[in-house]
C-alpha cells in the first residue's frame, strides 16, 4: 500500500518567535519540497485535532488546563518553549496526525505525520523543549486502546533524549522505548542506567552517544542492542520518533548523520516491522533544524518506505565503544 503523510498547512501558523529555530520554515520547505518533486506513491491526507480523550491518555487534567489557558496568546511556557495564539490548536493537530498515521499502519498503510511542534521532551503536567504535547505518546495510547495491539515498540533517534515519552512509559511493559541520543546533553536524562522501573524494567533502552557519530554507529546501536531486543519484546506495532537533527549540518547538535544515514535507520525499524509486526510503522516528525537535511532526510525516508533499498552503511567511528558498553547493559540476565 502507498504510505500516507498526514500534515495541515495550519502548521505554519505555530509562531513561537523570531530566531526560534522551530520556525515554520521547517514545514513550508517539508511541504514546498515534497509537493515539487515527489516520492512516486506517497499520498498526502489532512491532519485532524486530537481529541481531549485522546490527550488525557499522554497527559494529566492540568496540563490540558494549562494548554487552554494559553490558546489565543503568546506566552512563554518554558525557557525554550513559546506559543503564539494558534500554537495550542497547532499541536492538537500534530498529536491527531500522529494518531492518523498509526490508524494507517493499524489498517496495514506505513505513514508519516509531519507535524510541528514536535512533542518527545512533553512529559505528562509539563511543557519543555519546544514540545507542548507528546505526539508519540499520545499515539502508542491510541493504539493500545484500540485493543489491535497490545505491544508497541518505540524508536527515537533524535540528537535529543526523548524524556517525555521515556518518564510516560518506563513503569510498563507493553511499549518498548529504544533511544540513541548525543549524551551528555539536552534535556540531561538518557544515561545508560536508566531502563525503566516496576513491570518496565528493561523496556527502556537508551544507548548514549557522544558527539561526532554518523551512520555506522546509529546503525550498528539498532543492530547490536534493539534487534535482540525486538526479538524478545515481539512489537506489534513500530513507532519511529524521528528526529532530522542528528545530521551532520543541523545547527543544534554535533553528530554526522548524512541523508543516507537515515535512510539506513528507517530500513532498520522498517525490517523490525516486517519481522513483527507485519510492516506495522509510522514515523512522527520531531527535531531536525537544517531545511536540507529535514526535507531530503524525510524524503529518504519515504523512499525507504516505498521499497528503496539505502546504500550499504559505512564501518562505526567513534560510537562504537558507546554501543558496545550499551549491548553488554541491555543484555538479558542469564
Amino acid at each position: 500500500m502507498p504510505t500516507r503523510l498526514y500534515s495541515d498547512v495550519q502548521m505554519l501558523d505555530h509562531q513561537p518567535g523570531d530566531g526560534h529555530p522551530e520556525r515554520p520554515a521547517r514545514i513550508a520547505a517539508l511541504l514546498s519540497g515534497l509537493r515539487e518533486r515527489p516520492v512516486p506513491g506517497v499520498s498526502w491526507h489532512t491532519a485532524r485535532e486530537a481529541t481531549h480523550e485522546e490527550l488525557l491518555r499522554a497527559h494529566a487534567p492540568r496540563h490540558l488546563r494549562l494548554l487552554q489557558a494559553a490558546e489565543g496568546q503568546s506566552v512563554s511556557l518554558d525557557p525554550d518553549t513559546h506559543t503564539s495564539p494558534d500554537s495550542v490548536q497547532v499541536a492538537r493537530l500534530a498529536a491527531g496526525a500522529t494518531i492518523q498515521a498509526v490508524e494507517s499502519a493499524l489498517a496495514g498503510t506505513p505513514a508519516f505525520a509531519l507535524v510541528r511542534p514536535p512533542g518527545h521532551h512533553a512529559e505528562r503536567d509539563r511543557v519543555m523543549g519546544f514540545c507542548l504535547i507528546n505526539n508519540v505518546v499520545a499515539a502508542a495510547e491510541a493504539a493500545l486502546a484500540s485493543g489491535l495491539v497490545e505491544r508497541v515498540l518505540i524508536l527515537d533517534w533524535d540528537l535529543h533524549h526523548g524524556n517525555g515519552t521515556q518518564r510516560h512509559f518506563e513503569g510498563r511493559d507493553d511499549v518498548l522505548f529504544f533511544s540513541t541520543h548525543r549524551f551528555p546533553f539536552y534535556p540531561g536524562t538518557g544515561a545508560l542506567h536508566e531502563r525503566g522501573h516496576g513491570a518496565g524494567e528493561g523496556h527502556t533502552i537508551n544507548v548514549p552517544l557522544p558527539s561526532g557519530v554518523g551512520d555506522g554507529d546509529l546503525r550498528l546501536a539498532i543492530d547490536a542492542v534493539l534487534r535482540p531486543a525486538a526479538d524478545r519484546f515481539r512489537p506489534q506495532l513500530v513507532l519511529v520518533s524521528a528526529g532530522f537533527d542528528p545530521y551532520h549540518e543541523d545547527p543544534l547538535g554535533d553528530m554526522r548523520v548524512s541523508i543516507e544515514g537515515f535512510a539506513s535507520l528507517c530500513d532498520a525499524a522498517l525490517d523490525i516491522a516486517r519481522t513483527h509486526a507485519q510492516g506495522r510503522i509510522a514515523l512522527t516528525l520531531e527535531g531536525g533544524y537544517n531545511l536540507t537535511g529535514l526535507t531530503e532526510g524525510v524524503r529518504a525516508c519515504l523512499e525507504v518506505l516505498e521499497g528503496a533499498t539505502p546504500p550499504p552503511t559505512p564501518a562505526p567511528g567513534r560510537g562504537e565503544r558507546a554501543v558496545m558498553e550499551a549491548m553488554r547493559a541491555h543484555a538479558p540476565l542469564s
